[in-house]
């Protein structure tokens, strides 16, 4: 009976190949480790892993690093010649952190003046562009005017950025000032810079602003905004309804548009790692300049 077994098994064996009854033999390729018999128990799959830099807060201090996502404007080697010649630029004059409702005061050399310089306060209404075409948008009322300056970040004409006010808004464009009364947009010319603890968070203004009656620069009722007052009480029902017909609340959920409009995370973090340590040697440079320019001021005699 033995004998007849062992024949069918040699048989078994022939027809399947050696290996189905030998014992269970490891094979190590590599990083891998598999056997011939894996037990289900004990199956591992082997699984890379990739280390991931925490991405810092660059890209709301720094937006101007990031290029432009549109693929018809990228060009890698002109990308990293900007940013080169950004920090260059940045050694020369301090370009401080600011966002959307901060209030600043920006001195550019003017040629016409009788002090050769032209010192200009309002609020920042927009952040424009990227790389060497960066530039802001600052608006103040003037003699009952509404007057907005464009200035780009580094042109070289620009000589001193003052942050005296540094604080966010609601929304990501304050273009609706331009309808808005005028004490939401009047900043005095003499205007101190407020104190400010270094390292504290950026405090948000939920100011709402009211609106003048209508004819409007756009309109706001189909925008969302969230630093508007009462917008609804300014148009009739024909503008409402129409302003639901324009809603497009599915566009939040849109990951293609998320994707087209932004620079993946990976790439961030590849741009802001090449310039991180020369932001922070001009970082510590001008907070000491002006702590030294602090304690250097004279008193002023009575």
């Amino acid at each position: 009976m033995a004998n007849s077994s062992g024949k069918i098994t040699k048989q078994i064996a022939c027809i399947f190949g050696r290996n189905c009854f030998m014992p269970q033999k490891s094979q190590s390729i590599g990083k891998y480790s598999t056997s011939v018999f894996p037990k289900a128990e004990t199956t591992t799959y082997y699984q890379p892993t990739k280390e991931r830099t925490s991405l810092p807060d660059y890209r709301f201090v720094y937006p101007e690093f990031l290029p432009d996502p549109n693929p018809e404007f990228r060009n890698k080697l002109r990308e990293k010649l900007e940013r080169l010649d950004m920090l260059r630029r940045r050694a020369k004059i301090s370009i401080p952190e600011f966002y959307v409702g901060s209030i600043l005061a920006i001195t550019v050399a003017d040629p016409n003046s009788p002090s050769k310089n032209n010192r200009f306060v309002g609020i920042c209404i927009d952040r424009i562009g990227c790389g060497l075409r960066a530039s802001c948008i600052l608006r103040n009322i003037v003699d009952g005017h509404g007057v907005e300056i464009k200035y780009e970040l580094y042109n070289p004409l620009l000589k001193r950025i003052e942050v005296l006010r540094l604080e966010k808004r609601l929304d990501s464009t304050l273009y609706y000032l331009r309808d808005a009364l005028p004490q939401y947009s009047t900043f005095s010319f003499d205007m101190e810079p407020e104190p400010r603890i270094e390292g504290a968070t950026i405090p948000i203004n939920p100011l709402q602003v009211e609106l003048k009656p209508r004819p409007w620069y756009a309109r706001w009722e189909r925008a969302n905004l969230m630093g508007v007052k009462d917008v609804n009480s300014h148009i009739t029902e024909k503008m409402l309804k129409q302003a639901a017909i324009h809603e497009k609340p599915w566009e939040k959920f849109d990951l293609m548009k998320q994707y087209r409009s932004t620079i993946p995370e990976d790439e961030q973090v590849e741009i802001f790692s090449e310039v991180e340590s020369q932001l922070k040697e001009q970082e510590v440079t001008w907070q000491n300049a002006r702590r030294q320019s602090k304690f250097s001021r004279k008193p002023i005699k009575a």
